[in-house]
C-alpha cells in the first residue's frame, strides 16, 4: 500500500504464471516423476538438451535417415538407448489448398506422433514425415512418445489418473532434459507461399501451454541447479520474460526444497501390466 495525498492505493501486483491448479498438477507431476525415475538417473545423468550439434551431430543423406539419427540421439539423451522400440513414418497428410481460391475445412490431420504397444510388447513410435523439416518440433514430438513409453512403466498413475498422462507425459520430456524443445514447439505461426497462392498456418503441439511448458523447464534447472541463462539463449524471445518470471516466482516458494525431498523408489517393473493404460 502506497499513501498519496491523504488517499491509500493498492500497488499493482502481476498475476502468477499459471493457476493455482496447474501449479499443483505440474509439482504433484515433478513428485511423481522424481518417486519413480528420479535418483542418480536425473541428479547426476541428465542433462538439459540443447538444439546444437554438440547434442545432435548427426550428417545424413535422406529424410527417412534424419528421422532416424534423431530419434536414436533423444533416445540416448533420454537415457533409454536400450530401450527396444521401432520407429514409422505415418501417411503423408492430405494438402487442404486445392487451388489458389480453394481450402479443404476440416482436412484430416495426422497426430504429430503416436505411442502404441502390441499385446507382446512390442512397442512402435509414429511421426508425421513433414517435421523432418522441423527439427525442433520433430526431437519434441519424439521426446514426448518415448515419455509415454517410460511413464508407461510407473506402477502407480500420474496425479489426478491416467485420465491426466498426456499433460503428465509432456511434462515429463521435460524431465528427461527437451524442455527447451517442449516450449519451443508449443506454439507456431508461420507463413507458406507457391506460385499461385500464399497465407499463414499456426498450430500448437502437445498438451500443455507454453507458459506451463516453461514453468516445468524452470522446476528442472532449480532442481539440477542450472542458471536460467543456460536456457533463455535457446528459447523464442517472447518465451524468455516467462522464464525469468518462474525463475522468481520458484524463489519464494517451497517448492523446490520439498521436491528435493522425494525419495527414489525404483519401479519393479510388470511389463505385462504396464500398457494397459
Amino acid at each position: 500500500m502506497v499513501l498519496l495525498n491523504g488517499f491509500m492505493f493498492q500497488l499493482f501486483k502481476s498475476e502468477p504464471l499459471l493457476s493455482e491448479a496447474d501449479l499443483t498438477f505440474q509439482v504433484a507431476t515433478y513428485a511423481w516423476l522424481l518417486k519413480h525415475f528420479g535418483g542418480d538417473d536425473f541428479y547426476k545423468t541428465t542433462q538439459l538438451v540443447l538444439p546444437t550439434s554438440s547434442f545432435f551431430p548427426e550428417q545424413v543423406s535422406e529424410p527417412k535417415q534424419a528421422a532416424l539419427a534423431t530419434f536414436e540421439s533423444v533416445k540416448q539423451h533420454a537415457g533409454m538407448a536400450t530401450w527396444q522400440c521401432q520407429l514409422v513414418a505415418q501417411d503423408d497428410d492430405i494438402n487442404p489448398i486445392v487451388s489458389p481460391t480453394m481450402v479443404v475445412q476440416n482436412a484430416p490431420v495426422q497426430p504429430n506422433g503416436t505411442f502404441q504397444a502390441t499385446e507382446d510388447n512390442n512397442v512402435v513410435i509414429t511421426y508425421k514425415p513433414s517435421l523432418i523439416g522441423q527439427p525442433i518440433q520433430l526431437v519434441a514430438t519424439l521426446a514426448h512418445e518415448l515419455s509415454h513409453y517410460l511413464t508407461a512403466t510407473a506402477q502407480e498413475p500420474p496425479p489426478g489418473g491416467w485420465e491426466n498422462w498426456e499433460f503428465a507425459t509432456d511434462i515429463t520430456a521435460t524431465f528427461l532434459g527437451f524442455g527447451i524443445f517442449m516450449a519451443n514447439s508449443a506454439f507456431n505461426f508461420r507463413q507458406y507461399s507457391n506460385a499461385e497462392s500464399q497465407g499463414w498456418q499456426s498450430n500448437t503441439s502437445g498438451y500443455l501451454s507454453e507458459q506451463e511448458h516453461i514453468y516445468a523447464l524452470a522446476i528442472f534447472l532449480k532442481l539440477k541447479q542450472l542458471p536460467i541463462s543456460y536456457a533463455l539463449v535457446h528459447l523464442k524471445p517472447h518465451l524468455r520474460k516467462f522464464l525469468k518470471k518462474a525463475d522468481k516466482e520458484l524463489d519464494k516458494s517451497g517448492y523446490i526444497a520439498e521436491l528435493s525431498e522425494v525419495v527414489y523408489q525404483p519401479n519393479q517393473t510388470d511389463t505385462d501390466s504396464a500398457y494397459e493404460h
